[in-house]
C-alpha cells in the first residue's frame, strides 16, 4: 500500500465516521423543524456563500498572495462546515440536533453553489456539477443519514455503536493529519515565508467570531456550531474540487491542504474549549 492510497483511506474514515457519530446524535424530528427555520436557513447562506467568499476576496486584496494561493483560498470558502463539526460541536458542548441539519443543508448548498460560483470567483476555472456532487453525497450527506434513520428507528443500536464510531472518527482525524504532515510537511513549512497561512488564520477567527457575535437569535449552543462550522472547511468538497480543474495554478493545491493542520489546531483543539466554557457560563447565568 502507498503512502498516498493510505492518505486516502484516512481520509474517507474520518470524514465517514465524524458524519455517522453526528447522524446518530440528530433528532430526525427536531431537525426537519431546523431546516424549514429561517434561524438556520438565513445565518447558514449569508456566512457561508456571501460573507466567507467576500472574506476571501478581501483578504486577497489586502495579502500579496500567489495566483495559487489566492486561488485555493477562494475556491474552498466556497466549502463551509468541516466533517469533523459533529466531534468539534460535541466538544463544545453545541447542539448536536441543530448540528446534524446544519451540516446536510450545508452539504447540499455546498453540492449546488460551488460549482456555480467558483468559476465567476476564479478566473479561468470550469467545475461540472456532478463529478463534485458524487462524492460529497457518498462521503457526507450518506453517512450522515444512515446516522439519522439508525437513531430514529433503532435507539438502542444508536446508543451502543455512537462511543465506537465516534472515537474511529477521532484517532482517523489524527492518522490523516499525521499522514499529511508526513506526505507535505516540507512544503507546508515552505509556506511559512509566504502569506498563506496567515490569510488562513485570519479567515478562520473572523468566520468563527462574527457568527457567534451576530448569532441572528440563535442560542449560545446553536451560534458554537454555527461558528465553528463557518471557521472550518469541507476539505472533501475542495479536494474534489482541486481535482476536477483542468491546469490548476501552482500553489492551490498546498493552499487547499493547509486546511487540514489548521483546522485540527484552530477549529478542534482551540475553538472548542473556549466555546465550551462559554456555554458552562450560560448554564450558570441561566440557573441564577
Amino acid at each position: 500500500m502507498s503512502i498516498m492510497t493510505w492518505f486516502n483511506i484516512t481520509v474517507v474514515v474520518f470524514t465517514v465516521a465524524n458524519l455517522m457519530a453526528g447522524g446518530l446524535e440528530c433528532d430526525l424530528k427536531d431537525a426537519l423543524k431546523w431546516l424549514r427555520s429561517p434561524k438556520l436557513l438565513v445565518p447558514s447562506l449569508l456566512w457561508g456563500w456571501v460573507v466567507g467568499p467576500a472574506l476571501a476576496w478581501l483578504i486577497i486584496l489586502v495579502l500579496p498572495l500567489s495566483e495559487g494561493h489566492a486561488a485555493g483560498l477562494m475556491l474552498t470558502s466556497l466549502a463551509p462546515i468541516a466533517p469533523f463539526l459533529p466531534l468539534a460541536a460535541s466538544k463544545a458542548r453545541g447542539d448536536m440536533t441543530f448540528t446534524g441539519a446544519y451540516i446536510l443543508l450545508g452539504t447540499v448548498v455546498t453540492v449546488v453553489l460551488m460549482p456555480l460560483m467558483a468559476p465567476m470567483l476564479i478566473k479561468g476555472l470550469t467545475l461540472s456539477t456532478w463529478p463534485l456532487a458524487k462524492p460529497l453525497i457518498i462521503l457526507v450527506l450518506i453517512p450522515l443519514l444512515i446516522g439519522i434513520a439508525i437513531r430514529h428507528y433503532m435507539p438502542a443500536v444508536a446508543a451502543k455503536i455512537f462511543k465506537p464510531v465516534k472515537k474511529t472518527g477521532g484517532i482517523f482525524l489524527m492518522l490523516c493529519l499525521l499522514t499529511c504532515l508526513w506526505i507535505y510537511g516540507n512544503q507546508m513549512l515552505a509556506t511559512v515565508g509566504s502569506f498563506a497561512p496567515g490569510a488562513w488564520v485570519i479567515f478562520m477567527v473572523v468566520m468563527a467570531v462574527v457568527p457567534y457575535v451576530i448569532g441572528f437569535g440563535l442560542k449560545q449552543n446553536q451560534r458554537s456550531v454555527m461558528a465553528i462550522g463557518q471557521s472550518s472547511r469541507n476539505i472533501s468538497a475542495g479536494f474534489v474540487a482541486f481535482y476536477g480543474i483542468t491546469n490548476p495554478p501552482e500553489g492551490m493545491f498546498l493552499m487547499v491542504l493547509l486546511v487540514v493542520p489548521l483546522h485540527v489546531i484552530i477549529g478542534l483543539l482551540a475553538v472548542p474549549p473556549i466555546f465550551a466554557k462559554l456555554a458552562a457560563r450560560t448554564a450558570v447565568g441561566d440557573q441564577a
